[in-house]
């Protein structure tokens, strides 16, 4: 017997004006300053922030346990922020992100209705947020100002995530890098309300103060810290629900953590459509409009990386040009579910600078994960020895203290391996000093002989 289909509930544009919008979390910079850009198109959204277990008890209740934990976690958290009572649940929307692609992510918006179906809130209209046309919504419509104010505020929050990780290990008062952030956040706010902030002149002067400011927290740069790359499907990477709080653990273990932000994947995903008309054929259309949007993201992308360059304190991003030149002759590009090559090109992008020591979090399960990211591990210490990398599985039923158990041994090699990198130097140093008699005698003799007598 066939399973009673799942009607789509539209949201129309009567509900644009009165409907709250609940939006999943992910990041916590980024998403914020997205959120308000969609208010100021007159969207009533809200960013949830619920993530206790009861997050995940509400998923396992309503979403199989088989299924990607972020699809699990993205729902629960959904229906338990509905089930809390906080919102007049006949004025109220969802909002979640569908890519299209071979990912089960593409499927999260068909497993979210079914789920409200069962939790009895079937008459919820859910909104697809996606770029392929694969659902419209006469209450949603992209426009080319939503686009691109949307981009600048990404990159806003790039921007302030790079630079917060950089300044965070190292500043004398705690918690001097995140009131950077919260002032730009609320300064940003008000500028999006009134419809600035969003021109490139203006967004070159606010992006060189926002570097100015972090440049300006007091730090003690002798700090020694281990240096962490954190890579991963997305959600997991980013989602402090996901990961079990990593970059805070990471953090409190004395680590500096270098995360990649979420320009290089927007363009990972706009790239894909070219490539796949390279590769298999298709609309030349599409692909000159995709041709358009990469070269605007990747220009943006470009803005991030001279400002901090001109800033002359901080390591800026990798471009993504170069990103898809590190993976060639490693994994093609062709490989593209998920987060694809793009996860191999990040831990060969974090190895490059100086962040050899990575932390690849995953989904159990996750089959584009295990073969981008798990299944490079061994491909990238043949061609990087000194690559410490540790694979993480996150899933309902992993415990966290065996999570954070194989990060620490992880660290532990990493602590070595700083250790003796200090005493090479120290040794190469003293090897290079003169030693007491030498420097009281003048030197070594030989050194002391007049140029014209060695003719």
């Amino acid at each position: 017997m066939c399973a009673e289909p799942i009607e789509r509930v539209e949201f129309t544009k009567e509900m644009k004006k009165d409907y709250t919008i609940l939006i999943p979390s992910m990041l916590d910079i980024q998403f914020t300053l997205l959120r308000n850009v969609f208010r100021s198109y007159g969207y009533k959204m809200e960013l949830l922030d619920n993530d206790s277990r009861a997050v995940v008890e509400t998923g396992l209740k309503y979403v199989h346990n088989d299924t990607c934990y972020p699809a699990l976690l993205v729902i629960g958290q959904m229906i338990n922020a509905l089930d809390s009572g906080k919102y007049d649940l006949h004025k109220t929307a969802l909002m979640i992100t569908q890519t299209g692609g071979g990912c089960r992510a593409s499927n999260y918006i068909h497993l979210l209705r079914k789920a409200l179906k069962k939790a009895g809130y079937g008459y919820i209209p859910v909104i697809s947020l996606n770029l392929s046309g694969l659902e419209k919504n006469s209450g949603f419509h992209w426009t080319l100002g939503l686009i691109r104010k949307l981009v600048a505020a990404m990159a806003y929050g790039d921007l302030m995530m790079l630079l917060a990780n950089q300044v965070r290990p190292y500043e004398l008062t705690p918690g001097a890098a995140d009131a950077v952030s919260k002032e730009w956040i609320e300064r940003l706010t008000v500028e999006f309300a009134a419809g600035r902030g969003f021109a490139k002149r203006v967004m070159r002067s606010y992006m060189e103060k926002i570097a100015a400011d972090y440049a300006a927290v007091p730090t003690d740069r002798t700090r020694v810290r281990v240096k962490v790359g954190i890579v991963g499907e997305i959600y997991v990477k980013f989602a402090a629900l996901a990961n079990n709080h990593l970059e805070e653990f990471l953090a409190s273990e004395g680590c500096e953590v270098m995360v990649p932000g979420l320009m290089s994947f927007i363009l990972f995903k706009t790239d894909n459509r070219i490539e796949d008309v390279k590769l298999y054929g298709g609309s030349k259309l599409k692909k000159a409009v995709a041709t358009i949007l990469f070269d605007y993201l990747a220009g943006m992308e470009k803005f991030i990386i001279d400002i901090v360059n001109e800033q002359g304190v901080f390591r800026a991003p990798t471009p993504y040009s170069h990103l898809k030149e590190l993976v060639r002759g490693v994994v093609g590009y062709g490989n593209k579910m998920g987060e694809g090559w793009l996860l191999t090109a990040e831990m060969l992008e974090l190895i490059e600078n100086g962040y050899e020591n990575i932390v690849c979090a995953q989904p159990f399960g996750c089959l584009p994960n295990h073969i981008v990211g798990k299944g490079m591990i061994r491909r990238l210490r043949e061609l990087h020895p000194e690559s410490n990398i540790v694979p993480i599985d996150y899933d309902p039923g992993a415990t966290r203290v065996n999570q954070e158990n194989r990060i620490k041994l992880m660290l532990s090699v990493a602590r070595e391996r700083l250790a003796e990198r200090g005493d090479a130097a120290k040794g190469a140093r003293e090897s290079v000093e003169p030693s007491p008699a030498a420097a009281n005698d003048g030197g070594n003799p030989a050194e002391r002989v007049p140029a014209a007598m060695t003719n």
